[in-house]
């Protein structure tokens, strides 16, 4: 169970949200709104009032690396420091299995990175954050410039971790996609997060 307790930065907050495990919610609120503020909070990648649980385990009693292996944000852009794909994956990664998942050819694990489409990027950000440790997995417009048969792959693979009891906040604009994939929704507005369907 996740459990988000006051957490506050700037405008944003308290924050009060209890998540089960192998559960959905998706995140709307217009932009600038501070969607992706509250992930990073979560993540503990900004300083924040206020704390986060993790199965009664406090993120604030947790060094911060081991807190991300079980918590893990996926920003909408993320960054990309080696040259090639394979580097930021484990040595024994099943490529032939895992980039076709997300219609990504197995050999891309060769491909410098520079060239990925904008797409390719998003979806292997995703696939690299996936880790038997993730406990949570905190999405940022995961599929906001794919086309509809990868936003269907992507939905599928999300499907798998929630079955696996990873709990998944998904920051989204399209309500289509939050009335399939959550359980859940709910809206940042004015600083604070309100219920808007269960």
């Amino acid at each position: 169970m996740l459990e988000l307790c006051g957490l506050h930065r700037l405008q944003i907050g308290p924050i009060h949200l209890t998540a089960d495990s192998g559960s959905c919610i998706a995140i709307a609120g217009k932009s600038g709104a501070g969607k992706s503020v509250m992930l990073r909070m979560i993540a503990d990648l900004d300083p924040h009032a206020g704390d986060v649980l993790l199965d009664g385990h406090a993120c604030s009693g947790m060094p911060a690396p081991a807190w991300r292996r079980k918590v893990t944000y996926v920003a909408a852009e993320s960054g990309w420091w080696h040259e090639r794909v394979g580097q930021y994956f484990p040595a024994d990664a099943d490529f032939s299995t895992l980039f076709p998942s997300l219609g990504i050819p197995a050999e891309a694990s060769m491909w410098p990175v520079s060239r990925l489409s904008t797409g390719e990027r998003q979806r292997l950000a995703l696939l690299r954050a996936l880790d038997p440790a993730n406990r949570v997995l905190l999405l940022d417009e995961p599929t906001s410039g794919l086309d509809g048969e990868s936003v269907t792959q992507v939905e599928a693979l999300l499907r798998q971790q929630l079955a696996r009891g990873t709990t998944i906040l998904l920051v989204t604009h399209d309500p289509k996609q939050a009335a399939r994939m959550a359980s859940r929704q709910m809206e940042l507005r004015d600083g604070r997060l309100k219920e808007t369907k269960r």
